[in-house]
């Protein structure tokens, strides 16, 4: 329930989660990272977290960055709840959404620019020019 969005009906803590990786290859100039739910009910699905300029040295997200203590130079754009930041799951009552947890080894050491209010498609637009690499991890949430 930390992770989970506190609004729309669900009561969780909205914190964003720790996250760890390595082995980017080594032109990775920057990270990106995205948290998708393609099961949302709203033909084309839900941004929940859109982070890009992540440092290239960074190896680690610590719980609770999200609009606290994000690697300097980090931003964090417009979710599908409106606002900058990570915004946690609260899907409809029925069956798990799955959550798509992407980073990004960018060629690039900024994405230009973007800022805290480029959509996610925009994002996704430049990644799609700009990742060297990328590796996925699939988070499941569902209320009963």
């Amino acid at each position: 329930m930390e992770q989970v969005f506190n609004n729309f009906g669900c009561t969780g803590g909205n914190v964003s989660p720790a996250l760890q990786w390595s082995g980017a290859p080594a032109n990775t100039k920057s990270f990106a990272l995205t948290v998708y739910d393609p099961d949302a009910p709203t033909g084309s699905g839900f941004w929940h977290w859109v982070v890009f300029n992540i440092p290239a040295g960074t190896t680690s997200l610590a719980k609770g960055a999200s609009g606290k203590s994000m690697p300097p130079g980090s931003v964090e754009s417009r979710t599908d709840y409106g606002v900058a930041g990570y915004g946690g799951p609260c899907p409809p009552k029925g069956k798990p959404h799955h959550y798509w947890f992407t980073l990004f080894a960018v060629d690039e050491p900024a994405i230009e620019g973007a800022d805290a209010n480029t959509s996610a498609a925009v994002i996704g637009f430049n990644l799609h020019f700009h990742a060297i690499a990328k590796t996925k991890l699939l988070g499941l949430y569902g209320a009963k």
